[in-house]
Formats: C-alpha cells, structure tokens, sequence
C-alpha cells in the first residue's frame, strides 16, 4: 500500500495581505481570524479528516506552533524567504525520511478546500501528478509521487505548476467539489467571512 502525506505549505509572508499594513508581522495572514479560526485551521481540519497517512504543515515566516493540532508534523523552513519551492523541499525531504511516496499538496491560505477534494486527489490512479480541478480549472490539492520529486525546482516561488506544463503527459486531473480560492488579500477574507 502507498503511504500518502497531506502537506499544506504555510512558510511565505503574506505580502499582499499586508501592503496596507506596514506594522503588520509576515505570516500573520495565516493567524488572522477566519469565522472564529486563524485561517491556516480552515486548511488543516479537511486534511486531518481526508484520512491520509500523515498530515505536514510547514511555517516559515509565522510561527503557527500555537494553531497545528496535536498529530500533525509542524517543520519549519528557514528559507522561506527564498520562494515556495524551499517549502515544498522542506515537506518532500520529510516524506523520504518517513518513507512516504506520495505527497499531496496543498496552501495554507485555500480555506475551501474539502476533504473530499484530498482523497480525491490522494487515491486517483495514474499520474504521476495529479491536480484537482474545479470547473475545469486546475487548483489544489496536487499531489507529487515521489518519482517526480526529483524534477520539481529548489528554488523560486513556483512548485509544481512548470512541470506540468513541460510535461504534461505526467498529469493527470480530477473533478473535485469545494473553493480553491486563495486568501491573498484582506477583501477576499471579508468576502469568506
């Protein structure tokens, strides 16, 4: 059987979230109230419920120590500044050591995520990438079996959105229910809340 982490990447800053805001902390995007909840709790409690092997979040610019439940892997990335894909490493290095070989990926700031939506892209055969896709459009989870670890970027704040489009015959896509938008500004959170 194929172990399978969810992994949600809440490392960046939040700069958009912040522009008017200078006093502002990085990161406090994810902390900020969401109906009651930090934000980052509206990613997690879907993936904790979609059932998979084990559930990742990896902080950076915030410390969210003090909102990961009890159960799930808290990494931190000391170089998130240098863009999502040392985040996405930090997660992936984790899921070698543990010997999982499949992540699936989603942002800390997609609060309209569904469980439904994790399995879904969890259990899809084939692949080796496999997005959700929400009226046709491609958004998150992804998920990235581990044999095409090797190919996603280091560096920069792109994950594995290039790899796709340079090699499509990698992916495959599947319909899923939910909201994938992001939370990148305080509008959008006003509308969510």
């Amino acid at each position: 059987m194929v172990s399978v982490a969810a992994v949600i990447l809440a490392a960046g800053a939040g700069s958009r979230f912040n522009r008017n805001d200078p006093e502002a902390a990085p990161g406090a995007k994810l902390l900020h109230a969401l109906r009651g909840r930090p934000l980052v709790a509206w990613v997690i409690a879907p993936a904790l419920e979609a059932g998979l092997d084990e559930v990742v979040v990896v902080d950076g610019a915030a410390d969210l120590g003090a909102v990961v439940p009890e159960g799930v892997t808290l990494l931190h990335n000391e170089r998130w500044h240098h863009g999502q894909a040392t985040s996405l490493w930090v997660a992936l290095d984790w899921c070698t050591r543990q010997g999982h070989q499949a992540a699936v990926i989603g942002l800390g700031d997609t609060p309209g995520l569904t469980p439904e939506a994790w399995r879904a892209v969890a259990t899809t055969p084939g692949g080796p990438m496999v997005f959700a896709t929400y009226e046709g459009r491609r958004g998150h989870p992804v998920r990235l079996d581990a044999s095409v670890w090797p190919l996603l970027p280091t560096t920069g704040d792109e994950g594995a959105r290039g790899l796709a489009s340079g090699r499509p015959e990698l992916v495959r896509e599947v319909p899923c229910v939910g909201a994938p938008t992001d939370i990148d500004t305080p509008e959008a959170l006003t509308q969510w809340n």
